[in-house]
């Protein structure tokens, strides 16, 4: 069903009459300007009483037009710009009025009096009855109709109803409709607040669990150098021992040998003694020195092997093995884990103790 509408106002009236309205504000009262309207030289427009109340207030001697003696002007500035303005003896009477401004002012006062016809009172005239007006629904077509074509033309044959009580039910559908739609909005914002706190949550409890796995294992590490530390002062302990045991060896044949060179020394020395008595003086000494010292007993030396160090050495590897399994356990609060974690390294480094102890 075509149909063309009746009455089509210019669009965008009312802002229009809007902006005009804005456009004949006096700046002083803030009112809509009231005659007669001046012009100043910068070009803005004032109400002459306003001006005039500007100019009293800028110029407290000037006397008034009806007064004896007046004096030769005076001067004030425009509240729009602040452009001064300078005036004649005749004060703002010798202003010149803007009469366009005035019968803009006439024209806007006639036409906001006028009643304006609203949307609703608007007529769409059918298209094939063109002096008839769109007043009923079709209810079969489910397009709006006017009377004649129910009557002669298309809709003959065809449920209608008043087109109010079809306007009302529809705009009543529409505006459900717009309420679901909002309550459906409203709820949607609400679930989208409700992901966006849990992505912070994850973005919380993230970094907490980062810093206390962090903890954990900076925990670890310190264990790991503490007990280092003990073994390699074991290690120490007993090289200083063995160190000090070959030394005090090494100093004891280093005096044997020394007594005993000191002595082939003197031997030879008596060897090479001419005379037979003054030979056989020193010779029984000499002898006797010599079987006692060839009497001494087996120099005593470490013990075979007594160099190793091998009973130092650690076994890591299931250490090692423990450490790549470490992984995430659900089912264990934070503060749970950390104790077992705890326990699990104490317990690591008292079987290491316990095997370095066997092995000295």
């Amino acid at each position: 069903m075509n149909f063309a509408v009746g009455f089509k106002p210019l669009a965008g009236d009312t802002q229009t009459m809007d902006n005009l309205e804005k456009q004949l504000i006096c700046p002083i009262c803030l009112e809509m300007f009231t005659k007669p309207v001046v012009i100043l030289p910068c070009q803005h427009n004032l109400c002459r009483k306003c001006a005039n109340d500007i100019f009293q207030a800028s110029n407290p001697l000037w006397q008034s037009r009806g007064s004896s003696t007046v004096s030769s002007g005076g001067r004030f500035r425009c509240p729009s710009c602040r452009h001064e303005v300078v005036l004649d003896r005749h004060g703002v009477y010798g202003l010149q009025r803007n009469l366009l401004v005035e019968n803009i002012i006439d024209i806007y006062k006639q036409e906001s009096s006028r009643p304006m016809n609203p949307k609703s009172e608007q007529h769409l005239m059918c298209e094939e009855h063109e002096d008839e007006k769109i007043n009923i629904y079709c209810l079969s077509c489910e397009v709006p109709t006017c009377s004649m074509c129910k009557v002669f033309g298309a809709h003959k044959d065809c449920e209608v109803a008043p087109l109010s009580s079809i306007y009302k039910r529809q705009k009543s559908e529409l505006s459900d409709g717009i309420a679901m739609l909002v309550g459906g909005n409203d709820r949607i914002q609400a679930v989208i607040t409700q992901i966006e706190e849990i992505c912070k949550s994850i973005e919380d409890n993230s970094r907490r669990q980062k810093q206390l796995l962090s903890q954990r294992f900076d925990s670890l590490y310190n264990i790991l150098e503490e007990r280092k530390k003990e073994l390699l002062q074991m290690v120490t302990r007993q090289q200083e021992e063995k160190l000090q045991c070959v030394r005090g060896l090494i100093r004891q044949h280093g005096d044997h040998l020394e007594v005993t060179s000191k002595l082939v020394e003197s031997s030879i020395q008596s060897m090479e003694e001419p005379q037979m008595a003054a030979f056989l003086q020193n010779a029984k000494e000499l002898i006797k020195k010599i079987s006692d010292m060839s009497k001494v007993s087996t120099i005593e030396r470490p013990e075979p092997g007594y160099e190793n160090m091998e009973h130092f050495s650690v076994n890591v590897d299931y250490v090692s093995e423990m450490l790549r399994t470490i992984d995430f356990h659900s089912g264990a609060s934070g503060e749970e884990e950390e104790e077992a974690d705890t326990e699990e390294t104490e317990t690591a480094g008292e079987e290491d103790r316990t095997e370095a102890t066997e092995g000295h």
